[in-house]
């Protein structure tokens, strides 16, 4: 007897396929020595976004709503500005392209791709597996000694992601746990939900063994309040289930290593003992601070924290960090950006900047978590705790890291999610899924109908 995911069966092929398949993407194995840049989910992604413009004109469809206009091309405006100010042309388009595709282009798509909480539910899903096929080899990596480097020994859990990326595996695993974890404390199925809540239980291990304090704190924050949002009673039975699971992992299977216990220790050391690491990281975070100071409103352009940095950061700055291992080899890399994506804005787009992204965030997670509230008296309870979760989750990892690398395009997808839930889903027909209406009957409903007013 087989045990399957529980992915809702399709009458026909759903439109967020494509984006599924970007997910799908990331399980390929990354080049030794790569320079972690855009890779063929990225390519993707841009056909993704083809995709949907092509659909909407095909079905003569309004793209978005006014709401969802404004909340998700809030950016646009700032980020052209830091492009003029960017030190070349090339920079400028560079740094404008990367962002836009990020943060509103492929969110977007996304967003109008999903048709109802069953399209939603299938990529949550999509993101599960994903983080199982990734935990699997970071653990296989961690038990034969094949990972990452980590204190003269390769041992660290990085995934397919290689030693260039060290926190691609960290980032997908997260992403997945936080997921399963929504899936798990909603009201579905009693096997949805068991098998969910396995899944988000196998995936601590891996979490666990990919030694990021970052991802470590994001997922602990995350699934805290999605246990708080989900109610009491569900938040105390989670708690139990999770403290066993810790048991067994760390007095049964011996997880608790020397030195998995000395990261977590570090994580109450930054300020009196930090390691070159954390040294590193607060020294660029000043160093982002200086350029604000010197262009407060505007920042030193898209792309620029690479050439501002020497004049901005102290002596304590090492000359890069040290990667190894995982079928690579030694190789020093630049430190190239403040791993904190506000100090990153901030620095590079000025105030302007800053506001226009993380207003944008924030209207999105007050519109979420807005449609959680409703979502505790009528169906789509797990697709309300999955998009809060992964938005949580990934403006808290914005406190200790940025954007690059191959796992960037999932935090698109992300942010495509939980715009779909903040905007559109959350009002939903109360069985789940948009009730079909008649073409007349839409077009009869004028400006005041729902699927003009979605730009369904």
């Amino acid at each position: 007897m087989s045990l399957a995911l529980p992915v809702p069966r399709l009458r026909t092929l759903s439109p967020v396929l494509p984006v599924v398949a970007v997910v799908a993407l990331l399980a390929l194995p990354v080049s030794p020595g790569g320079e972690g840049g855009a890779g063929p989910a990225d390519a993707l992604s841009a056909l993704v976004v083809l995709f949907c413009a092509v659909r909407l004109l095909r079905q003569r469809r309004r793209p978005l709503s006014r709401t969802a206009a404004v909340v998700l091309g809030l950016p646009v405006a700032g980020l052209a500005l830091a492009a003029m100010g960017a030190s070349s042309p090339g920079a400028g388009i560079g740094g404008l392209g990367r962002y836009l595709q990020v943060f509103v282009l492929v969110p977007a798509a996304v967003l109008l791709l999903i048709r109802d909480r069953s399209d939603f539910r299938l990529l949550a899903w999509s993101f599960v597996g994903l983080a199982g096929w990734q935990g699997a080899v970071g653990v296989h990596q961690y038990v034969t000694g094949t990972g990452a480097s980590y204190q003269g020994e390769e041992i660290r859990a990085v995934g397919t992601f290689g030693a260039q990326d060290v926190m691609g595996m960290a980032t997908v695993v997260s992403f997945g746990l936080v997921c399963a974890a929504g899936l798990a404390l909603g009201r579905s199925s009693v096997r949805q939900r068991a098998i969910a809540t396995a899944c988000a239980l196998g995936l601590l291990l891996p979490l666990a063994l990919s030694f990021s304090r970052g991802a470590w704190i994001a997922t602990a924050v995350t699934c805290s309040a999605q246990l708080v949002l989900a109610g009491l009673r569900r938040a105390v039975r989670a708690g139990a289930v999770v403290l066993a699971a810790g048991v067994v992992l760390v007095g049964g299977f011996g997880v608790g290593t020397a030195m998995l216990q000395e990261r977590i220790g570090s994580i109450t050391q930054v300020a009196d003992a930090p390691d070159q690491s954390v040294t590193d990281r607060y020294t660029m975070w000043a160093a982002a601070a200086g350029m604000w100071r010197e262009q407060p409103l505007t920042g030193v352009g898209l792309k620029g924290f690479p050439e501002h940095r020497d004049a901005h950061a102290s002596l304590a700055l090492s000359a890069g960090s040290d990667t190894e291992g995982a079928g690579a080899g030694y190789r020093k890399q630049p430190l190239l950006s403040p791993h904190n994506m506000y100090l990153l804005v901030l620095g590079e787009q000025g105030l302007i900047g800053l506001l226009a992204l993380a207003g944008s965030w924030l209207a999105l997670l007050v519109c979420a978590l807005r449609g959680l509230l409703r979502a505790h008296r009528a169906p789509g309870l797990d697709c309300a705790l999955v998009a809060c979760g992964l938005l949580v989750w990934q403006l808290t990892d914005f406190l200790y890291a940025d954007i690059g690398g191959p796992s960037t395009v999932l935090t698109a997808v992300v942010l495509g999610l939980a715009a779909w839930w903040a905007l559109v889903g959350a009002e939903e027909a109360p069985g789940g899924e948009e009730p079909a209406k008649p073409a007349g009957r839409a077009r009869a409903l004028g400006s005041g109908g729902r699927e003009e007013a979605l730009g369904r």
